[in-house]
């Protein structure tokens, strides 16, 4: 039988007399290193966001942004410039005016137009600033997906989580701090919560994938394969013994990101799996988010899993409607009604989160951001029984963290089509994001090829309109 002994002096000393002081070395240099917080700039708003992805499109005029001249018009042949026609053809012919396939009406003491499409965000709307008129880059779900995430079109850039968790780090050392809950492969895949040329550390943490059961979406091998303190003690010197390799490799990112991912892995061992385990929640709470019922059933878990996340201090929370098709969920070019069964999936899970969110005291320094990458034509495409993509004019919302609740900011045109009073570039609401955290888009910059970088490149203002 072997007889493990103690070490004659501590472990740290011992390695950083063997290793020529380069363990106690490489930790001071960690201190300081590229991986802490810059921000905040300003005075914060919120502390943390959760935003919830529906990918492909979902339609405004079918849902938020109430247009009579729709129905007035059914079925009329008009000129709209169709951009993916001009772009295809350089022609636009003209189109059927489609009128929305769900009846609005007014809600809440707000008064704001929700159709029968979204009936549980209908009873919240007194909780949500309506942005009606935003308006971004890219026709096809590629482009705007990643302009979405990154701000950009084409290059590699930082997503937005990233952004956040350079600027203001995590608030639990034992999760990460930036999380993206069923990601897809396609239109960016893991661009859309990459770090590009930020320390490594600000990757975004993927849990599951798109089209993987939300049930199996966890982190895998959390639990130890040895226990006991032997086997702690040796993940402790490994770590020591990597730092002592990363001093002599100065500057090496990849390799500080290796060495923080191992330790941050140990430490989930003991944090993660009580946050991933629902069971603790009561009945009515697990009721309240259509968990157990077929059609929220898979969502619902998503955003139980994001109010855990963000309750456990994980900074950035993505969570994803989609698919790894190039056809993503909400992208009915024809076939309409099925915005339905998307909207009976996401509808009662998102409203229970924001009622959960503010019922814990979470709702005020927590946004809640709702939205895809694009909205979707007011006449019908090739004349057909869907909508086309539109980045001219389109619908997103926010609740919590200090925007205005039950307002409506900016309008598009009569159709729908065109955001034309208080115009919101995707820059804008992205600067305006920051700001509601303390951070100042002008001033969250990284160094890199020659040239500082932002998330909002050389454009963006803050929307003050949308802040209470």
């Amino acid at each position: 039988m072997t007889t493990v002994t103690a070490l004659p002096v501590p472990r740290r000393i011992a390695l950083s007399r063997a290793a020529c002081g380069f363990g106690s070395l490489a930790l001071a240099g960690l201190a300081g290193s590229a991986g802490a917080a810059v921000g905040p700039h300003l005075p914060p708003r919120a502390k943390r966001v959760i935003f919830l992805f529906m990918a492909g499109g979902v339609s405004h005029v079918d849902s938020f942004d109430h247009k009579p001249r729709l129905f007035a018009d059914d079925g009329k042949q008009m000129p709209f410039g169709d951009l993916r026609s001009i772009a295809k053809t350089g022609t636009s012919p003209p189109q059927r005016v489609m009128k929305p396939l769900w009846k609005f009406a007014r809600h809440g003491h707000s008064g704001q137009w929700v159709s029968e499409l979204f009936p549980e965000m209908a009873g919240i709307v007194d909780e949500l600033c309506l942005v009606k008129s935003l308006h971004t880059e890219g026709i096809a779900h590629g482009p705007a997906t990643l302009f979405l995430h990154t701000g950009s079109t084409t290059a590699i850039r930082p997503s937005m989580g990233a952004w956040v968790h350079y600027g203001l780090g995590s608030e639990n050392a034992d999760l990460p701090g930036f999380v993206s809950l069923s990601p897809a492969l396609a239109n960016g895949g893991p661009r859309n919560y990459g770090h590009a040329f930020l320390p490594a550390i600000h990757q975004g943490t993927a849990v599951g994938r798109a089209g993987q059961p939300a049930t199996e979406a966890t982190v895998p091998n959390l639990a130890p394969a040895r226990t006991g303190a032997l086997a702690e003690r040796g993940r402790l010197l490994a770590s020591d013994l990597a730092r002592a390799q990363l001093a002599g490799r100065h500057g090496d990112g990849e390799l500080e990101a290796v060495i923080a991912a191992q330790e941050l892995a140990a430490r989930m061992q003991a944090a993660a799996p009580r946050v991933f385990d629902i069971a603790d929640e009561t009945a009515e709470t697990l009721a309240l988010y259509g968990i157990g019922a077929k059609e929220t059933d898979n969502f619902g878990r998503q955003c139980l899993l994001a109010r855990r996340l963000v309750e456990s201090g994980v900074r950035f929370v993505q969570v994803n409607y989609t698919d790894n098709s190039n056809n993503p969920a909400w992208d009915q070019h024809s076939n309409m009604p099925k915005h339905l069964d998307h909207a009976r999936a996401v509808d009662r899970p998102v409203a229970a989160l924001v009622t959960d969110l503010k019922r814990r005291g979470l709702l005020d320094d927590t946004i809640v951001w709702w939205g895809g990458e694009f909205g979707r034509t007011p006449y019908a495409q090739d004349n057909g029984t869907g909508r086309d993509h539109n980045p001219a004019g389109f619908t997103v919302w926010l609740a919590g963290g200090g925007f205005r609740a039950g307002h409506a900011h900016g309008a598009t045109d009569e159709f729908g089509h065109h955001a034309i009073a208080d115009r919101v570039h995707m820059h804008d609401l992205h600067a305006t994001l920051l700001a509601a955290l303390g951070l100042d888009h002008e001033r969250l910059t990284s160094r890199h090829a020659g040239r500082d970088f932002r998330l909002t490149d050389v454009a963006g203002r803050v929307v003050t309109g949308l802040f209470a």
